[in-house]
């Protein structure tokens, strides 16, 4: 069966003055329908940027340079902007990481919802307000008649969230790209915007790309998970198997950063490597401290291996 989302050595590159930043170098991954796939790295390691080249969103000065990204059976990269405007928030739906630089804080909650509605749908009036309210209804938000009227300002945080997603959901979207959804919440309402995207996955049958560093919320919400890091994926998995048989030294770094109750440690194990830059200095990528195996070899990269079945590791041979 043919993947919704097939992604086929996408890069994307910064020009800038500093020199040439490469932020996502030759990512290969594919997501069936209904399932959820997470990918997972450190903070600067191309996880964002990823999301906004499947989507063509990429900021000045950065550039898709190469790679296919199948949705649904057609590339992405080739199709016309009036085809591609039609697709994103319809559907392809994006929960940004920040609820609050996401949302315009001059327009009330209930406009930018219908927004997207008369947008995607043709809905305009008290049909499109409506379908606002009882979207808000369905992510949680109470005495929605009133939120509708109110700005971003007058909500918390937790409430924000939801509006992101409410507006996600509304054209009812084949693939949601979920960007870090509970970064700056307290842990209580993060676990709340988890479950609440789970129930409405499976309600909706929508497929989820999960953006996030956050192991444990990977291990709950899962089907495969995709370790990231300088622009490259390291591990690919399904979720079992990263965390019972996890390969790659990256992976198991970051597994080991997971603080563990009853376990006492006289310090932190750190990672050691740089985030992308047009100033980094030979022999500080994270690659070129691996262990033989594992690292560049006459400045060629490891490839992807698949070492057992749906299990690939960046490695010469394993």
């Amino acid at each position: 069966m043919q993947p919704l989302l097939d992604v086929r050595n996408l890069m994307t590159y910064f020009f800038t003055q500093a020199g040439l930043v490469k932020a996502v170098r030759g990512l290969e991954f594919s997501i069936d329908e209904g399932e959820t796939l997470a990918l997972v790295g450190e903070s600067g390691c191309g996880k964002s940027m990823t999301a906004l080249s499947l989507l063509r969103l990429v900021p000045d000065p950065g550039r898709l340079v190469d790679g296919e990204v199948f949705f649904e059976g057609k590339d992405l990269r080739r199709l016309p902007e009036e085809e591609m405007r039609r697709i994103r928030g319809n559907r392809i739906s994006m929960i940004f990481q920040e609820p609050m630089t996401s949302l315009n804080p001059v327009f009330r909650i209930g406009e930018q919802i219908t927004e997207v509605l008369r947008l995607h749908k043709g809905v305009d009036g008290r049909q499109a307000l409506a379908a606002a309210v009882d979207l808000l209804h369905q992510v949680g938000i109470p005495a929605a008649e009133r939120r509708v009227r109110e700005y971003p300002h007058q909500l918390s945080g937790g409430m924000r969230q939801r509006v992101m997603i409410a507006m996600a959901l509304a054209c009812d979207p084949q693939l949601l790209i979920a960007d870090e959804p509970t970064t700056a919440l307290d842990v209580t309402i993060q676990a709340q915007i988890m479950n609440l995207l789970k129930d409405l996955q499976q309600e909706r049958q929508m497929t989820m790309l999960l953006i996030t560093h956050d192991l444990g919320v990977v291990a709950e919400s899962a089907d495969k998970v995709a370790i990231m890091n300088e622009g490259l994926i390291m591990e690919y998995a399904p979720t079992v198997e990263i965390f019972a048989n996890p390969t790659h030294p990256y992976t198991r770094g970051l597994i080991g950063c997971i603080p563990r109750l009853g376990e006492k440690r006289a310090r932190l194990s750190p990672i050691g490597g740089a985030t992308a830059s047009a100033e980094r200095a030979p022999g500080t990528s994270y690659l070129d401290t691996c262990p033989e195996p594992f690292a560049p070899v006459r400045n060629q990269l490891p490839p992807l291996r698949e070492i057992a079945p749906g299990h690939f590791v960046r490695c010469w041979s394993r």
